[in-house]
């Protein structure tokens, strides 16, 4: 029997029915997960996770109650159901047809000229291929890999004509099909894309794990590098942030900070839904001011998040409970959440995704990375690529209405000003920075505001302290010069000093 002469029963779908590939996010990358009775190639080197894709795709087959079939080329069938419990995959409804290596199948060293239709009943292979799918009519099919046949032609020309009858065998039978490859330097898997209706690949970047779709016949799908993290739980995709595929409408008023000093610099405090950069040099203040317009917003009922990529939690909370900002009860209450990412085991778009629950699940209104330094080392990757990847970050919570702000720590500690790091303020909405300075013999530190490009603000320059008690902010430094320079002298006599 062959399939060119008896094609077997026509499964009834619906034109361009889609199913999921058992991971939500790709799913959502393939803009509804992958249409019907089509087949797919997954490529990548070996352990980027491609028989785990697989594994996924017909186990949610089963959770379905659809017909699955695991046709493994490679590895035995009791060494793919060991990896998959070790990762957390039931295969006991997945059907197994192992013609790996070890299988009788491969017993006599020779070749076939599989799916020739004069010599199917001839090939025990083809044989056990084509009786499988008539007895299981299957509704997703899995081959890995499908090059291990390459080595069973004589030729490519013949490779790729029993490639393309197998597709069509299976798509026959109305199997939706993927099917993996072990593409070498002198066997390409180029030919394998071409036949295939969509290409998966998987691979490693600067950043870490990614999956990509290049080709998806029939439908557009979301480009880019997306993260992939494989762990326990199988492949978890974290994809690309389109900034431009979110908006929510919100007031646009200003946020306080609760000290009427800063609220002066501000003419009023930040305007929600921009980006503010509080700069300045290590201890100077820059966190302890984010956390204020926290404490502030947790008055009105509002919820923040704080992201420490440079300090632990419990040195946070020490700190800020020394100087009577109760972090731990805003915690405690649901108005502020801090989180503390580890150092290079978070990609950018894991780290996207984590905001993203953030705003759209808990109901989040402002953002606080502290720092940008701590993000650049911390979310692996190439500076520029990072910044690319923070610039799409903050742009969606623009578009949500959501506060950001961003603790940016400048090298200078007095001496030639600097705003901020290199590549950051072009970010930047809002930039409120800090400097020491030494005056007759004593270390102080100033409060400035550089920029504001949704309102006009104060230019003068006032006096910071932090004490037991919180944030204190004095008058406007209007007699002194030179605080830039970290030079400062007073252009009056010192018994006319207006703020002696």
């Amino acid at each position: 029997m062959t399939h060119d002469s008896d094609p077997g029963p026509q499964k009834n779908r619906t034109h361009a029915t889609r199913i999921s590939t058992g991971i939500d996010r790709l799913d959502h990358i393939l803009n509804g997960g992958l249409i019907t009775e089509r087949s797919y190639l997954v490529r990548g080197d070996p352990g980027t996770g491609k028989t785990i894709l697989g594994l996924h795709f017909l186990t949610q087959g089963v959770e379905n109650d659809e017909t699955t079939l695991f046709i493994n080329l490679e590895e035995t069938t009791e060494d793919i159901a060991q990896n998959a419990a070790g990762l957390g995959f039931d295969v006991e409804g997945i059907n197994f047809l192992d013609l790996s290596p070890n299988s009788k199948f491969f017993a006599d060293d020779q070749g076939y000229d599989i799916f020739e239709s004069s010599e199917v009943e001839r090939d025990p292979m083809v044989e056990a291929i084509t009786d499988r799918v008539e007895e299981l009519e299957p509704d997703r099919v899995f081959v890995d890999p499908i090059t291990q046949l390459r080595y069973l032609s004589t030729d490519e020309y013949q490779f790729r004509k029993q490639a393309l009858s197998f597709m069509r065998l299976l798509s026959e039978y109305g199997a939706t099909v993927l099917f993996t490859t072990q593409a070498t330097e002198n066997a390409p898997d180029e030919d394998l894309q071409f036949m295939s209706d969509g290409t998966i690949e998987l691979g490693y970047t600067s950043t870490g794990r990614r999956i990509s779709v290049p080709k998806f016949r029939g439908s557009s799908v979301r480009n880019g590098n997306h993260s992939v993290r494989l762990d326990s739980d199988g492949l978890t995709v974290y994809p690309e942030i389109n900034p431009e595929s979110h908006d929510k409408s919100f007031v646009d008023e200003k946020i306080s900070a609760g000290i009427p000093e800063v609220d002066e610099l501000l003419y009023g405090g930040l305007n929600r839904g921009t980006v503010t950069v509080i700069s300045g040099p290590t201890g100077v203040g820059k966190t302890t001011t984010g956390t204020q317009f926290m404490k502030e917003a947790a008055g009105r009922g509002e919820r923040s998040v704080i992201y420490l990529f440079e300090e632990s939690e419990a040195t946070f909370k020490q700190r800020s409970e020394a100087i009577n900002t109760p972090v731990t009860k805003m915690c405690e209450r649901g108005s502020l959440k801090v989180e503390e990412i580890e150092p290079l085991k978070v990609s950018p778009q894991e780290f996207a995704e984590r905001v993203r629950h953030e705003v759209e699940v808990e109901g989040t209104d402002i953002v606080m990375i502290d720092g940008v330094a701590g993000y650049k080392l911390s979310l692996q990757g190439e500076e520029d690529e990072l910044i690319t990847h923070l610039h799409s970050l903050n742009k969606y919570l623009k578009n949500m209405g959501v506060t950001v702000i961003l603790i940016d720590e400048v090298a200078s500690v007095t001496g030639e000003f600097q705003a901020t790091n290199v590549g950051i303020s072009y970010l930047a909405d809002n930039i409120v920075f800090f400097r020491h300075l030494e005056f007759e013999g004593e270390m102080r530190k100033v409060i400035g505001v550089l920029k504001m490009r949704t309102s006009n603000f104060e230019r003068t320059l006032r006096e910071f302290e932090i004490t037991k008690y919180g944030i204190t902010v004095g008058d406007p430094l209007t007699d002194l010069r030179g605080i830039l320079s970290g030079s400062p002298e007073w252009d009056v006599r010192p018994e006319h000093r207006s703020n002696d």
